[in-house]
């Protein structure tokens, strides 16, 4: 045989070989996935979802920043209600969330342009509301740091708790 045949034979061999293999093994078993318990989900990450479906530009979603929001936004929206298909107490929470977060008062900075829901600009920041935020936000970053102390310090309270009773003994 030349190297040819011998090519040919091999490539016939190995195609029959993965036929075969193919026909005896099994397909795989698929495992249902788990059906998901519905869980509680925050009324005002409910509210936010819509707002970011139908307003994409105001409300863009995580990682992009946060844009600042035109002052009276809450108006606007509040007429898109039947739309969003969320109550105006929804609505309201909901634009309150995002407003509160440190994401957007990174973008509260002077001069920059706030946009409507439709992501035009309407207006922009003033001196007075970028400070404003900056305080917000160290006022945040406080809290955070003063509630991670407040739980760390409970865990480590009782072991020294216990160490003195035992040299008392």
């Amino acid at each position: 045989m030349g190297f040819e045949q011998l090519a040919g034979l091999r490539d016939r061999l190995r195609a029959e070989k993965e036929q075969a293999k193919a026909e005896t093994a099994p397909a795989p078993k698929r495992k249902s996935a788990p059906k998901a318990q519905p869980r509680e989900q925050d009324p005002a990450v409910a509210a936010i979802w819509p707002l970011q479906k139908h307003f994409p530009l105001a409300f863009p979603v995580s990682p992009a920043p946060k844009v600042p929001l035109k002052e009276g936004i809450f108006k606007d929206a509040e007429q898109h209600l039947e739309l969003l298909g969320i109550t105006r107490e929804q609505l309201k929470l909901g634009i309150a969330t995002w407003c509160k977060g440190a994401r957007y008062w990174t973008c509260m900075v002077e001069n920059a342009p706030r946009l409507d829901l439709n992501g035009q600009a309407a207006g922009t920041v003033t001196a007075a509301q970028a400070i404003h935020a900056k305080q917000q936000a160290a006022r945040q970053r406080s809290q955070d740091r003063r509630n991670r102390a407040k739980s760390k310090a409970p865990v480590q309270a009782p072991t020294a708790t216990t160490a003195v009773e035992q040299t008392t003994d």
